[in-house]
């Protein structure tokens, strides 16, 4: 009885202290309850079959069902349970009271009642019926409110739709429990929703056959489940259910369950039975410190006896997850480097943004690309006029737009959320709002405009009006009807406490991409250590520049485009100074105008007329100076250091605006180096044309002023070209910055706004691994980064190496740049927590190598289970 017999056999394993059994082949469950058993905890007798057998059993070969019911009491119940390798990937529901048939249901008459036995065998033949012989649970929604009735009526439900009357012998009812269990883990759905969980397609399943405790007696008999904290808050608290002469985990969903400790809502189990209360919190608490985690106890108590039927890791909301690792790691549980470990970097934009609320009923109208997380709920408006206006009348708006421009900029920032029908991970929309943490849907390409200012009609036919209330959460890319209830942003203390621990682990810089003094707020707040991209360009977009811009773009001479940005000077400089002061010190560096001038004039005939008005001349002139500057391909155009060498007096004014920034801001600290970056350089010919013009502005300021400022020039690598030629532009600049959102469109020839269309079906089909411009490509744009690193450093070792474009916030980017030797990552202010907690890990892996805690850990840093070996 002691398990001799199977020690020889692989396929059954008996768990004792000493048995051959690892989450690796049987599953987390399995492992964990052989260290209760270690624990010297009361755990029932069980069995563990391995994943390779419960692969056979699917396949139809059947592990020794003799040998497995050898283990056990004759008689006894058994319950059979799953043990995946990571509980959160789930499996087959657990089944019990395997063993019940007439003789033993007269045998438990005797001892816990005729009613009781009744209830339990019949609730057996209907989870063996829908399990095992996959009957349709409807068929027995109508029995007999009599018990004796209702068993016979199940019965003959059973025999009459299978055909066959119901098994009496133990071992063949285990016997189609473990194939039924088996074949459900293997089906393609089952396959399909771990998948989603993150789980390898081929994922493993084990299985645990335990033997059920007889709840008889005259003490107490019972089940349930407990906690020592809240699963959303991640507080301590004693939470859970427990249910008199219930099973399994029946206490969660029943009325009649008790409370566990003192409720003055109704009795606990504390008050029927204070020692087996006790006696669970010990163990519990004992768990908690020896299992090095947060667990979830499923227990029994049999006539006042302590039972422990399973330890589960804890279910967490991701600001529980936070405060559960801070606590382990103040307690002295676990270190600092693993609670940082143990936190999903991904998980870091739930605490940032709102939510929608876990269980909501959502009432979806379109899915898109969740292009930036978190959710809001507001009136639909289809112009940035629109939007604009209902700020001003303190309404929430939702902007929903074919695709978005920047002249949609004041519009996207007073609305709180934003949804387009085209564009993908790094379109206008996307990269916008997550520079203001709006929440924001792109490629909802099932929505169809009806005309050009909406309504908008679904893909079920119903048309959205302006005015509609909708629900944009950015996080799931789902589009909501109505109000669905929302969870708020948590940075609490635990948050606060984590990030310093990460802080102190990483060994590469996290800056912000931050065009206006919010975002730099924003960058201050979440600890950004500076301004790695400052797109100079959006300052332009307010009404009063945006004229004077127009009036430049309409000079035909130098002298006058330098006249006409002459007015342009004093606000340029005022960003500047607020950019410089808000940041306090740390680096900042700031991009030269690079879009197609072309962007910013009206495409619309009533547009047109508005600008002729305001520059007082014909709607003519305007109209074909707008023709004659249209570009087929604006992207490849005239555009960044383009503009700085046709049209310098662009370039000329924000340099000056940059250094008399420098000098006044300077007054108030310590001298101040902004870093001063030209945009889409694919030729040394082009830095030097360009570094000549900054040059003579910085050396006609010195003499101005008399005094003296230090500035460093850099170049946005976009282009493959500047890549491959980065060892000749290195000696003429301090720094480049890789643009990574234009490189990968450059180097893939993929529109960054219209890829979006078509390519999840690229993904899907393997095409490629992932959306390049969402996780950056290692193979083809990685290289083109490693040669230009490597390059650039043999021409200037001392050269400054660093990532701006949104992959600058996506871990395997962040993982890259360090393993490349990249001084900084840069990425929209939201993203900088995430980018902050990715770097420590990587750091603290890279530090302290695969130590025994950090193999149980996930590659991702938290769902898996976290017990020691």
């Amino acid at each position: 009885m002691e398990g001799a017999a199977v020690q020889n056999d692989p396929d059954i394993t008996l768990i004792t202290p000493s048995a051959p059994i690892k989450a690796a082949t049987h599953g987390g469950r399995a492992k964990c309850l052989q260290r209760l058993v270690r624990l010297d905890m009361p755990v029932p007798r069980t069995v563990a079959l391995s994943f390779s057998t419960v692969r056979r059993t699917a396949a139809g070969n059947l592990p020794n069902i003799r040998l497995i019911l050898e283990q056990f009491d004759a008689g006894s119940l058994l319950c059979v349970r799953p043990s995946s390798e990571d509980p959160d990937w789930g499996g087959p529901g657990a089944v019990l009271n395997i063993g019940m048939n007439d003789d033993h249901q007269a045998r438990l008459s005797e001892l816990m009642g005729a009613e009781a036995a009744t209830r339990l065998y019949c609730r057996f033949v209907q989870a063996y019926a829908v399990h095992v012989a996959r009957l349709d649970p409807d068929l027995f929604d109508d029995l007999p409110e009599d018990e004796c009735e209702g068993l016979a009526e199940t019965l003959r439900i059973y025999e009459a739709e299978t055909e066959e009357p119901f098994p009496q012998n133990r071992g063949d009812q285990l016997a189609g429990v473990l194939q039924s269990m088996a074949r459900a883990w293997s089906s393609t759905s089952a396959r399909l929703l771990r998948q989603a969980k993150g789980a390898p397609a081929e994922a493993g399943l084990g299985l645990v056959v335990q033997q059920m405790i007889p709840m008889v007696g005259t003490s107490e008999c019972g089940a349930g489940v407990l906690q020592l904290v809240d699963s959303e808050t991640g507080l301590p608290q004693i939470t859970g259910r427990y249910l008199s002469r219930g099973q399994g985990r029946e206490a969660l969903g029943a009325k009649s369950a008790l409370y566990l400790e003192h409720d003055s809502r109704g009795p606990s189990l504390e008050d029927v039975a204070p020692e087996a209360f006790a006696r669970l919190k010990a163990y519990a608490a004992r768990m908690r410190q020896r299992l090095r985690e947060e667990m979830q106890v499923e227990f029994l108590i049999e006539n006042g006896h302590v039972h422990l039927l399973d330890g589960v890791r804890v279910q967490r909301s991701s600001r529980a997850a936070v405060r559960i690792a801070v606590r382990l790691a103040e307690d002295g549980i676990i270190s600092r480097e693993e609670a940082v470990l143990r936190i999903e970097p991904s998980s870091v934009n739930s605490l940032l943004h709102r939510q929608v609320a876990p269980g909501v009923r959502r009432d979806v109208l379109a899915q898109g690309i969740a292009a930036s997380p978190g959710a809001a709920r507001g009136r639909v408006v289809f112009t940035s006029a629109e939007a604009l206006a209902s700020a001003a009348r303190e309404e929430p708006c939702v902007l929903l737009r074919r695709e978005t421009s920047p002249e949609d900029v004041r519009g996207m920032h007073a609305a709180v959320a934003v949804v387009t029908v085209r564009g993908g991970m790094s379109s206008h929309a996307a990269v916008i709002a997550r520079g203001f943490g709006l929440p924001c849907i792109v490629g909802a390409t099932s929505l169809r405009f009806e005309s050009g200012k909406g309504p908008v009609k679904t893909a079920d036919g119903r048309v959205l009006q302006a005015g509609d209330i909708v629900t944009v959460d950015g996080t799931s890319g789902q589009i909501l009807a109505g109000e669905p209830r929302l969870l708020e942003a948590a940075q609490d203390d635990a948050f606060q406490v984590l990030m310093q621990w990460a802080d102190r682990a990483r060994d590469i810089e996290i800056r912000a991409n931050a065009d206006t003094p919010e975002d730099a707020r924003l960058a201050r707040d979440f600890k950004a250590q500076g301004v790695g991209l400052c797109r100079t360009e959006h300052m332009f977009v307010d009404p009063g520049r945006l004229t004077v811009l127009h009036q430049m773009i309409f000079t035909d001479s130098s002298e006058s485009r330098a006249e006409v940005l002459a007015r342009l000077l004093p606000m340029q400089r005022e960003d500047f100074i607020q950019l410089f002061r808000i940041m306090e010190g740390k680096p900042v560096c700031i991009r030269l105008f690079d879009p197609p001038l072309h962007e910013f004039l009206p495409a619309t005939r009533s547009g047109q007329r508005e600008l002729a008005e305001a520059l007082d001349l014909p709607v003519s002139d305007v109209t074909r100076r707008i023709e004659a500057m249209a570009e087929y391909n604006p992207m490849l155009g005239l555009r960044g250091v383009r503009l700085g060498v046709t049209v310098p007096e662009i370039y000329e004014m924000q340099a000056r605006a940059i250094f008399e920034a420098t000098l006044r801001a300077g007054e108030e600290g310590a001298p101040l180096v902004p870093d001063i970056m030209i945009p889409l350089v694919s030729a040394a010919r082009e830095v030097e044309l360009v570094r000549a013009h900054i040059d003579r502005v910085a050396a006609a300021v010195r003499a101005e002023t008399g005094r003296h400022f230090a500035y460093r020039l850099g170049v946005m690598v976009e282009t493959p070209r500047a890549c491959l030629r980065a060892g000749e532009i290195a000696p003429l600049v301090d720094f480049l910055s890789f643009g990574t959102n234009d490189l990968t469109q450059m180097t893939y020839g993929l529109s960054r706004d219209d890829a979006g269309r078509f390519m999840s079906l690229y993904v899907q089909q393997g095409v490629y691994a992932e959306d390049p411009f969402h996780v950056l490509d290692l193979d083809g744009v990685g290289e083109l980064l490693e040669i230009a690193a490597t390059r650039s450093r043999a021409a200037r070792p001392k050269i400054t190496l660093s990532i701006c474009g949104e992959h600058g916030g996506n871990p395997d980017s962040i993982a890259f740049c360090r393993d490349a030797g990249f001084d900084y990552v840069s990425c929209s202010p939201f993203r900088v927590p995430l980018a902050r907690l990715a770097a420590a890990q990587f750091a603290i892996r890279s530090r302290l190598g695969d130590l025994p805690w950090s193999r149980d850990i996930s590659p991702h840093g938290g769902a898996g289970p976290h017990y020691p070996a």
